[in-house]
């Protein structure tokens, strides 16, 4: 047997150039590159590997390790997970910093490799620079904090053991079922250890997309489900996306005549304006598909994991209807009483449509669910129009980025009041022009997973729509897309605080306290107004504020002329939402309090409450 010897760091990086992916009938890369903020965890064992083949494949090294994070989610989501990227930083704070995005990549079911350096295996030096010692264990690192967040977790204390260890990442992070952040612990002393390895072990391997057929039981149970139903509501999820089972969705909705619904992550499962797109469901959803989801007596889920946002809490769908869940993962297919129909969502479609030959809704549905989509449309231009104030809301400043996007451009967000609207308004009829983290909701993510979106879609105008407490959360990556040379388009919306919690507070009965700016404490002059503009210019952005809708129009028209990273700031209404859409939030109301306002509230809440227990 043929061996190559070399360090740990270096067997690392080589194995992950020989993997490849098969996308489009094309082999290409499965690492599109490495983020990489060097420290002495790290510097001198995977810093020099990665060194020797930074032409193979590139390290991009950013301001902030949380956000370089996101960057890596955000690519490999908009590239549907076909591709992905790793991050390494050293031991102590820096790779602790990753630990929120592990999350966010664990939660969305995405594929990013984390090699945070760790402390001495041989404990030599002990204890040393950032370690966080443990006083009854010492085999415990801090990162031992990434293993709640990953799906597989492994702490190389040997180089040998890359030999078992990096097939299970692999696998863990090309699974359809299992895809998500995989942690491989590298202590930095054993980052530099050598070993004999068998040269084969680095033969190149080209994965492709494993493809599960349903059950033949379960697609006959299925089957007979759906022709019973008389008014049946389809909902796409993300997993239509990953799947990549759209031209098979829009076949079984044409076909059928089947209203579609879709969750954040499923949005552009459908053009907007396909006529049996009926835009958002839930929380955040629109009027016509949470009047359909309480009326109709089936719900067919493709690829959802049905999150409180997408099924209302458990409190807006109609208590009788069925729930068929058509997912690759049986964890998921299970849920909310779901009759399961386990199988890839681009191979069970098609057998649908099949074996449903001749059914069809009721005329009734079909015809209610036409006329619902028109009334919403007609919501949804009052609602993005300009009224011509100086404080405009979020709807009006969606409206404008929507006006000024193009047909492949993309709009990205995360956290906050612009969540519910931009899944309630915004408009695409590309795939992938709507990129939403909304399964951990994480502040900061924004700016971050617009470079990463770029990077994966650099022809699409990149359109990154954030508050102005994200962006003070994690705003660095302005100045690593200067750097590198990949603009994206940035609109702050600055309404002094967390306007979307101050919002629910002011719901749950509570008073203004602590979410804007004006209610919280502060020195005697208050707090200070920021000036964003400033601040992304000084990270090398070119940037402007504006005072209105109008102003914003003429400034998207010149950040799309520009050749680096724009930022627009302007002043937005914190109070007004779009009231039409939406359905009830679970969250949780005191039972008791001495304000009549929360007196109230618990008593909506116990209402809803009701409602929830009838579908449990």
């Amino acid at each position: 047997m043929k061996t190559i010897r070399l360090t740990m760091a270096q067997a690392v990086i080589k194995f992950m150039t020989a993997q490849k992916m098969e996308i489009d009938d094309e082999i290409t890369p499965m690492f599109a590159g490495v983020w990489a903020i060097f420290g002495h965890g790290n510097v001198a064992g995977l810093g020099e590997a990665l060194y020797q083949v930074r032409d193979q494949l590139p390290t991009y090294r950013a301001h902030n390790e949380q956000g370089m994070a996101h960057a890596a989610i955000a690519y490999s989501k908009t590239l549907n997970r076909k591709q992905m990227m790793a991050c390494t930083a050293s031991a102590g704070p820096g790779s602790t910093n990753m630990v929120t995005a592990a999350a966010v990549a664990h939660v969305n079911r995405l594929p990013v490799l984390f090699l945070p350096g760790d402390t001495f295996a041989t404990r030599m030096p002990d204890p040393v620079l950032q370690q966080v010692e443990n006083f009854h264990d010492h085999t415990l690192t801090s990162n031992d904090c990434f293993k709640p967040v990953s799906r597989f977790f492994d702490r190389i204390t040997r180089p040998e053991q890359l030999l078992t260890s990096l097939p299970q990442a692999i696998r863990v992070l090309t699974d359809p079922i299992e895809c998500g952040p995989v942690t491989l612990a590298m202590p930095q002393d054993v980052q530099t250890m050598a070993f004999d390895y068998p040269e084969h072990f680095f033969s190149e391997r080209i994965h492709r997309l494993r493809r599960q057929g349903p059950d033949t039981d379960e697609l006959a149970n299925a089957l007979e489900l759906i022709i019973q139903a008389k008014k049946p509501l389809l909902v796409a999820g993300g997993g239509t996306h990953y799947s990549n089972a759209l031209a098979e969705l829009d076949t079984l909705a044409s076909q059928f005549n089947l209203p579609v619904a879709e969750t954040q992550a499923g949005k552009g499962a459908l053009p907007w304006d396909h006529p049996l797109n009926m835009g958002s469901i839930g929380v955040t959803g629109a009027a016509s598909s949470n009047t359909l989801a309480a009326e109709a007596d089936l719900i067919i889920a493709v690829g959802t994991r049905l999150g409180d946002f997408a099924s209302g809490s458990r409190a807006m769908i109609n208590p009788a209807a069925r729930l068929l869940s058509i997912n690759v993962a049986s964890f998921d297919a299970i849920k909310h009483k779901g009759q399961a129909l386990v199988g890839d969502a681009k191979l069970t479609l098609p057998l649908l449509v099949s074996g449903l030959e001749g059914w069809q809704p009721t005329s009734q549905w079909v015809e209610k669910a036409a006329q619902l989509r028109e009334r919403w449309n007609k919501t949804v231009d009052i609602a993005t129009s300009d009224r011509g104030t100086n404080l405009p809301t979020d709807a009006e400043v969606i409206g404008a980025v929507n006006r000024a996007a193009g047909e492949r451009d993309i709009v990205v967000c995360a956290a906050g009041g612009l969540p519910g609207e931009l899944q309630k308004l915004w408009r695409t009829r590309f795939a992938k022009g709507y990129h939403m983290e909304y399964g951990y909701s994480c502040m900061g993510y924004e700016i971050a997973g617009g470079l990463g979106t770029k990077m994966a879609k650099p022809d699409s105008e990149v359109f990154v729509l954030v508050g102005d407490g994200s962006y003070l959360m994690l705003n660095s990556e302005i100045a690593t897309s200067v750097m590198l040379g990949l603009k994206i388009v940035i609109v702050v919306l600055d309404n002094r605080g967390f306007g979307c919690i101050h919002r629910l507070q002011q719901f749950c009965g509570g008073p203004g306290f602590n979410n804007l700016l004006d209610d919280c404490l502060t020195a005697e002059g208050g707090a200070p107004k920021t000036d964003f503009a400033a601040h992304a210019a000084a990270l090398g952005a070119r940037s402007e504020q504006v005072a209105n809708i109008q102003g914003l129009e003429q400034a998207l028209v010149r950040a799309r002329e520009s050749d680096t990273t724009y930022v627009i700031t302007l002043d937005t209404d914190a109070l007004t939402v779009t009231s039409e859409g939406g359905s009830w939030w679970d969250v949780a109301v005191p039972e008791v309090s001495p304000r009549d306002e929360v007196v109230e509230a618990r008593k909506r809440y116990d209402s809803f409450k009701a409602q929830q227990l009838k579908n449990m």
